[in-house]
């Protein structure tokens, strides 16, 4: 049974991927994860605020240091200090030592800014591919949704000058024109697009009268929306597709590729069930594909997809009153 897959030009021995996560925060989980059988592991995202301050605690050593020669005694110099971003590039070379699967970095931002020439340094530490999480809350009222667009269009540009290794780059789903975007991210330069990031919404007080911080991990009911646009974008970009959010079991990744994902990442999952879940899965999924006469990954991704529907825009309204017509009441 051939599982193999190809993305983001890298190829892998099934379309399994840890996403995101603090699962990534540790080389030795890494290398149990790569252990139960996932093919590439993308590290938590290092965020355009921490490079920021970085960079900006640098520029006020620098300029104190310098200001008169004993300063330079005792004033630490700013590669001295190891924070957050510093940090960030000593993972990625500790797991790409710990493991063989490809390792993809993360940077997440919302401005194309002096921050993204650090996607050179996260490349030359030795990330295979990156991925790029633009998350921006869009508060202003002056800013309409091709602003909104244009800043994650901008964000790819800047960081596709930097580096030679593939990017991609991971959407939320509150885009007006998805698809439309997705071809412009293209054309920017993205090597793949990840669908859909998932924003962790607040909850309130009432008695603190204070904002509360709810994560809550996700369920397979989620995948539903990433599997009707892995159906729409499915053989209309030429880049690589990548679900994540909701996948949890064999039937999960089964369905993301059948609608036209090359990978799909797995996170909540492999928090609540650990790595040995990923054996799991990938038992189940050779299982599933002898007893349908799949003889390959390649054989059922995109079989469901909108682009081997002849007339998709009513394949989409013929499903959608077929949904609404099956509640009786």
């Amino acid at each position: 049974m051939n599982l193999t897959s190809t993305y983001l030009g890298l190829e892998l021995k099934n379309p399994i991927v840890c996403g995101s996560s603090p699962l990534g925060t540790k080389p030795d989980t890494v290398r149990e994860l790569a252990d139960a059988g996932v093919a590439a592991v993308v590290l938590p995202s290092l965020f355009e605020e921490e490079i920021q301050q970085e960079l900006a605690a640098h520029m006020a050593m620098e300029a104190r240091g310098e200001s008169f020669a004993e300063a330079m005694s005792y004033q630490p110099r700013p590669e001295g200090y190891h924070i957050g971003p510093d940090r960030y590039l000593d993972l990625v070379r500790r797991v790409k030592e710990a493991v063989q699967i490809p390792v993809i970095g993360s940077l997440n931002g919302s401005t194309a800014g002096g921050w993204t020439r650090y996607a050179r340094k996260i490349a030359d530490a030795g990330a295979d591919a990156l991925e790029l999480n633009v998350f921006h809350l869009a508060t202003d009222p002056a800013e309409d949704g091709a602003a909104v667009e244009q800043r994650a269009i901008d964000i790819v540009r800047a960081v596709k000058a930097e580096v030679s290794i593939p990017v991609a780059i991971k959407l939320s789903a509150f885009y007006s024109s998805i698809a439309n975007l997705a071809a412009r991210l293209e054309a920017a330069g993205a090597d793949g697009i990840v669908i859909f990031n998932r924003f962790y919404q607040p909850d309130i007080d009432v008695e603190a009268l204070d904002v509360v911080p709810n994560l809550r991990l996700s369920s397979s009911d989620e995948l539903r929306l990433r599997l009707r646009w892995l159906a729409i974008l499915s053989g209309r970009v030429k880049g690589s597709l990548s679900a994540t959010g909701g996948a949890h079991t064999a039937l999960d990744v089964i369905k993301a590729v059948m609608a036209g994902a090359d990978t799909v990442q797995l996170v909540s999952a492999l928090l609540i069930h650990g790595p040995d879940h990923v054996r799991r899965i990938l038992d189940a999924i050779v299982l599933w594909m002898r007893d349908h006469d799949y003889e390959s990954i390649s054989q059922m991704r995109g079989s469901m997809s909108l682009a081997k529907s002849s007339q998709p825009s009513a394949l989409a309204r013929a499903n959608y009153m077929k949904v609404l017509d099956s509640w009786e009441v």
